[in-house]
């Protein structure tokens, strides 16, 4: 019987939307503020769900402080107080939107986790703004 068990974290950072290749003009029509040249920050919120069967002997689906220490070495430590765009390679040509972010994670958190889990990404950058990324 499939269950799905989650693990929420968060991390604050940085970032600019922006197209180098694009003029400031269009930046700006496109990325509104969003495209301040001196950056701006978010409180992100994430959520990781992993979907599978629970381990009949340990009645887990995973130990959660397993889950725990690859989300702060895959997302905590590198993003957090970062500047996206700068400090982050993912994202040295990668438009660090909530979008690419939550798939970065999923990338990041599925080379860690075995096979047998189906992952998903859920990414606030805002309490309204959100988006959910499950791999497919």
């Amino acid at each position: 019987m499939p269950i799905t068990l989650y693990r929420k974290a968060h991390f604050n950072a940085a970032h600019r939307l922006f197209r180098k290749d694009w003029t400031d003009k269009k930046n700006n029509a496109v990325f509104g503020k969003c495209n301040n040249p001196n950056y701006h920050g978010h409180n992100y919120e994430l959520i990781v769900g992993l979907t599978g069967e629970i381990d009949p002997e340990t009645g887990y689906l995973i130990d959660l402080k397993t889950l725990k220490d690859i989300i702060v070495e895959e997302v905590e430590q590198p993003f957090d107080h970062k500047n996206l765009n700068l400090e982050v390679e993912e994202f040295k040509n990668l438009n660090p939107t909530v979008e690419n972010i939550a798939v970065v994670i999923w990338n990041k958190l599925r080379k860690r986790l075995e096979s047998k889990f189906e992952i998903s990404v859920t990414l606030y950058e805002t309490p309204r703004n959100f988006v959910t990324y499950t791999g497919n």
